[in-house]
């Protein structure tokens, strides 16, 4: 089946994609930088350096975090990263509406697509 990757260019080396907005909500919900990396199979680090260029990017932080200790660390989206994920989220819903006809044309001219779209 064809589907639409939206990524969004918001400045010449600030993009939000898939990807950074999975992170984000993995981030939300499983309450950590660290959890949320794992669950999608990512580095702590490479989860922190995306973390921090949207920071960077949006001039403000999306992801609040907390450091470790007795009280145990932790990290939840900001208002404003809360905002980023529902608007990229309805980009990408708007966009797959809109574009739903003609990438079934293409699909059922794909043979790989083909088998998926027969139903």
């Amino acid at each position: 089946m064809a589907r639409l990757s939206i990524r969004v260019d918001l400045g010449p080396d600030h993009r939000l994609g898939p990807g950074k907005v999975r992170l984000l909500e993995a981030i939300a919900e499983h309450g950590s930088i660290a959890a949320g990396a794992r669950a999608l199979g990512m580095s702590y680090r490479r989860a922190w350096m995306l973390v921090e260029a949207m920071n960077r990017g949006f001039g403000a932080a999306l992801v609040e975090s907390q450091a470790g200790g007795r009280a145990g660390g932790g990290a939840r989206l900001s208002d404003l990263g809360a905002e980023v994920v529902a608007a990229y989220r309805a980009v990408e819903r708007a966009a797959e509406e809109a574009a739903a006809p003609a990438l079934h044309r293409l699909a059922v001219r794909c043979p790989e697509g083909r088998s998926n779209t027969e139903t």
